[in-house]
């Protein structure tokens, strides 16, 4: 008798626990779904030092071509929504400064440039935000970008030397991407 009656109860039981805890699965959630990450990624890093600017007598003071395979990949570039590239220069130096920043495609054709006109002694750090997508530049700028060649020249003299102790210029770029992943 009492083996019966836990198996009525130990029944009743199991039935009001599936009752209860089951209720009809939605799985077309995931055609609602929106998923739109944001991914920040410093793009490169220019430092030099006054003595060095003064040593290059003619022709750029910097010269560089950077690898820059972001969206090499059609899934990635399909997927890019709008991005910001934000550029930080320091300059401490005595020098009229020119730097330019040259988007390349495979073919090492430019897409689009960034020019810098940087004064000399700047009292505090100078910032860009260039914006590509729906705000701001054309998106197939940078969907197409496999490289960037960054040039920095001297305008001024070679021979006039900062009173700042460890002159420099600094020129720092990050960058921000919005994705659609569905």
């Amino acid at each position: 008798m009492k083996r019966s009656f836990f198996h009525v109860l130990g029944g009743l039981i199991l039935f009001f626990v599936l009752q209860s805890c089951s209720e009809e699965q939605d799985f077309d959630q995931f055609d609602d779904l929106s998923i739109t990450p944001t991914v920040a990624s410093s793009i490169f890093y220019l430092e030099s030092d006054e003595e060095s600017i003064n040593a290059v007598n003619s022709g750029p003071f910097y010269y560089q071509t950077v690898n820059f395979d972001a969206f090499n990949e059609q899934f990635v570039s399909e997927r890019l929504l709008e991005g910001t590239i934000t550029y930080e220069i320091e300059n401490t130096t005595s020098k009229n400064l020119q730097v330019s920043i040259e988007f390349l495609d495979d073919n090492d054709n430019v897409l689009d440039t960034e020019f810098f006109d940087i004064d000399p002694n700047l009292p505090e750090t100078f910032t860009r935000e260039v914006a590509y997508g729906p705000t701001g530049k054309n998106l197939a700028i940078l969907s197409a970008t496999s490289g960037l060649r960054v040039t920095g020249s001297n305008l001024s003299d070679d021979t006039t030397v900062s009173n700042n102790p460890n002159p420099k210029v600094i020129l720092r770029s990050a960058a921000e991407f919005i994705f659609r992943l569905k």
